[in-house]
């Protein structure tokens, strides 16, 4: 009976941090930028991502 061997890399558990945590941070600041902003009264701040938010069918009025 024939056997195969299986390579298998192993990343440690800090290169996936390394990968997962910028991308991450990057929805999250993305999501806040763009939806948060959508409660705000500050007018340069509502102004700021309008465009955005009704592209994304997001009522902001």
């Amino acid at each position: 009976m024939q056997q195969q061997a299986t390579l298998q890399i192993a990343r440690p558990k800090s290169a996936l941090l390394a990968i997962a945590m910028p991308v991450l941070t990057a929805v999250l600041l993305g999501a806040v930028i763009v939806y948060g902003v959508g409660f705000s009264h500050i007018a340069a701040a509502h102004n700021a991502a309008h465009d955005t938010r009704h592209s994304n069918v997001f009522p902001c009025h």
